[in-house]
């Protein structure tokens, strides 16, 4: 019985587009994140005030996730801001979530539950101290807010801990020499210039809750000095996170005319716990760098995140699967 083989043609024919099937799996892997399926599931991610930069961009980094990772359904989780962003993440109510670099330290510092437990995935942007009062108010340094009507954020912020340590440093006493106000971003700029008399806020640039009201009324930033932050240097723990810098002038056109405010600012985390899966922490890692310039769009202090200073998330070491990323990544 003779046995039937294929002519020298057909042979290569076959193998040709065996050839093609391997190539072509070699191009759907090298194309695809990691080259394996995407990780699915449901986490919870803290953001913060409903008119803050947070909250926003929460919105749109899970709507970049779900281009990627399909069945992974986050959860966002509105909050008061950093302060209480770290104890959820810490305490496993949240997965993931952004506070600011001198909150996570305090956290730490305090040796709060489940602070061994954080772990740094992306250094983010910088919050900018935004000290508002109406056009025509007297007041043109912090040690002015005596005797005044002081929003200094809600509880739990990240806000309320950077103002009450301004006001420490600049000899005011934030229970007894103003008359206090819980008001964030949300309700603060409504209620300037009847019921409060200054507000603080901490965040990127330009803050839509501020941009809002610029375009409708008058108001102006006090500036804040280096002496201020030089002296809360002094006082050592978290205040090593605060740096001098300025409100350049195109954060605010229309409340600024070309000029420049002295202020100071505090680096932003992504973090997360040690016991995320690290596959999962990778892929969201990857995501947050790839879509720099699509959230930048929307949230301009976005546009500064950069994967050559992205691996720095001091007080916290990095997550297993952040650090994988970033080696994958390394020139």
């Amino acid at each position: 019985m003779s046995m039937m083989f294929p002519r020298a043609g057909s042979r290569r024919a076959l193998t040709g587009a065996a050839a093609g099937v391997v190539a072509l799996g070699l191009l759907l892997w090298w194309l695809l994140p990691l080259g394996e399926k995407p990780p699915s599931g449901t986490i919870t991610f803290s953001t913060g005030t409903r008119a803050g930069v947070y909250q926003k961009y929460g919105e749109l980094l899970r709507t970049e996730l779900r281009k990627d990772m399909p069945g992974l359904k986050v959860r966002l989780m509105t909050s008061a801001g950093s302060q209480e962003n770290v104890e959820r993440v810490a305490s496993g109510e949240a997965d993931f979530t952004i506070a600011a670099a001198d909150a996570v330290e305090t956290y730490k510092l305090a040796d709060r539950a489940g602070a061994d437990r954080l772990r740094g995935v992306t250094r983010l942007y910088d919050d900018y101290v935004q000290l508002v009062v109406p056009t025509g108010s007297d007041i043109q340094s912090v040690a002015d807010l005596r005797g005044k009507r002081v929003a200094i954020g809600l509880p739990n912020s990240g806000v309320r801990l950077i103002a009450t340590r301004l006001l420490r440093t600049a000899g005011i006493d934030p229970e007894h020499d103003i008359t206090p106000r819980a008001d964030g971003i949300d309700t603060g700029p409504g209620r300037l210039g009847h019921e409060i008399d200054a507000f603080f806020w901490s965040g990127g640039l330009p803050t839509d809750g501020l941009k809002q009201i610029a375009e409708m009324s008058a108001f102006r930033f006090v500036p804040i000095g280096d002496d201020l932050v030089t002296k809360l240097h002094e006082s050592g723990g978290a205040t090593r996170y605060y740096r001098s810098t300025n409100i350049p002038e195109s954060a605010y056109p229309t409340v600024q005319n070309g000029a420049v405010v002295p202020t100071m600012a505090v680096s932003n985390l992504l973090i997360t716990r040690a016991d995320i899966d690290p596959r999962l922490t990778e892929w969201l890692t990857r995501a947050v760098l790839d879509s720099r310039d699509g959230i930048g769009a929307h949230v301009h202090s976005a546009q500064l995140v950069d994967v050559r200073t992205a691996i720095y998330t001091d007080p916290l070491e990095l997550h297993e699967g952040a650090r994988r990323y970033y080696r994958s990544v390394k020139p």
